[in-house]
């Protein structure tokens, strides 16, 4: 964070997993990484925030952790992923869950994941080359043409690497937001920025992964940015839907606010 004048990072957990069965057992996981989650911002006060964590798709035991997260650790927002088994976001099973966080205007971060059916479909490829870019797109367009963007219209969704293949595909994904996590190349982001307002886009690192310097260097190399909107990057579009980071004196140089 330091090498990337970062002042305020906004934890999620990567891959807390889709494939466990044992609901007490995944209740217990999503529990751990989000107290986990929360002591690190205590400790370093300013320079983290948090989404939580839930415990996917089990839904009683996702509505408990909402309310958890969100009034007890005073959570920034909540973290999911694009599928779960052979669901995506928007489908009609996660109603209830889609509907609380509609209820609450949460914001709602989203990294891809290998749905069950494409686990290495190309041998010596690993899945996270291709699939992770899909499967986030997977779940916006069901997200949209399944409706759920219309029925939960209060909710701030914020899709991983500049919205994975989206950009290439479709222009009718405005209403969302992308960050720049393994997208902060010129070829990248130049295709997502003719489809996506700068004001959507918000600062992203997929950190341990890929590092806040080298996004930090990308954004500025590509080309594809004035300063005005790499400010909004960097800050301002984040605390639109983040308000409590406005006023905060920033710890790194520049103050960028990024996962």
């Amino acid at each position: 964070m330091d090498e990337g004048e970062v002042g305020t990072a906004i934890l999620s957990v990567t891959q807390l997993t889709t494939r466990i069965d044992d609901r007490e057992k995944l209740r217990r996981l999503a529990r751990e990484c989000n107290d986990y989650s929360a002591k690190l911002v205590a400790d370093h006060r300013g320079r983290f925030g948090m989404f939580t964590a839930l415990p996917m798709p089990d839904v009683d035991g996702c509505l408990k952790e909402i309310e958890y997260g969100l009034d007890v650790l005073k959570a920034d927002g909540i973290g999911l992923y694009t599928s779960y088994q052979d669901k995506w976001l928007g489908d009609p099973a996660f109603d209830p869950i889609f509907a609380e966080l509609d209820r609450r205007k949460a914001v709602i971060y989203v990294h891809p994941v290998t749905p069950a059916c494409c686990v290495n479909l190309v041998p010596g490829i690993q899945d996270a080359n291709i699939e992770y870019g899909t499967d986030t797109t997977r779940a916006i367009a069901r997200m949209i043409f399944g409706g759920a963007a219309q029925r939960f219209p209060n909710v701030r969704m914020i899709w991983s690497h500049a919205g994975g293949t989206m950009p290439f595909l479709i222009e009718r994904f405005m209403r969302f937001y992308y960050d720049t996590a393994q997208a902060s190349n010129a070829v990248a982001l130049s295709c997502a920025r003719r489809v996506i307002p700068a004001s959507r886009f918000v600062f992203g690192t997929d950190y341990p992964y890929r590092g806040a310097k080298e996004h930090v260097e990308g954004l500025r190399q590509s080309g594809v940015f004035d300063n005005w909107e790499l400010r909004g990057i960097d800050r301002t579009n984040l605390t639109g839907i983040l308000p409590r980071y406005a006023t905060d004196k920033p710890v790194g140089a520049t103050g960028r606010q990024t996962r």
